[in-house]
């Protein structure tokens, strides 16, 4: 009999609701204090977490959960990097997740 592994649980920024991890979007600031987005989740540094939620990703680019997130003061360039990369994320998610649920793939 296999036991089943723990999910690490982490919570969104946004929402304040708990997910598992791999549900989750991960932003990283690292021991230089540099900022970014973590598509792999495995990046080494101090993690905020995003749920999937369009609704979320949206509130997110719109006010500053980072700060409080990291409980630092973090310089407006970095922020605007990272909303950037996470839209950009997400607009290359939602394209793929559109194309594969409209069937677009030819069969012959």
């Amino acid at each position: 009999m296999k036991k089943e592994k723990k999910q690490p649980m982490r919570q969104c920024v946004v929402c304040r609701e708990k997910f598992t991890k791999r549900d989750l979007l991960r932003i990283v600031r690292n021991a230089d204090g540099e900022l970014f987005f973590d598509p792999t989740g495995k990046a080494a540094g101090r993690g905020a977490y995003i749920c999937k939620n369009p609704d979320c990703a949206e509130k997110f680019l719109k006010r500053p959960n980072l700060e409080r997130a990291f409980r630092a003061n973090i310089d407006k360039d970095a922020v605007e990097s990272v909303k950037s990369q996470l839209q950009k994320y997400l607009e290359e998610e939602y394209t793929v997740k559109k194309n594969s649920e409209s069937g677009d793939t030819e069969m012959n």
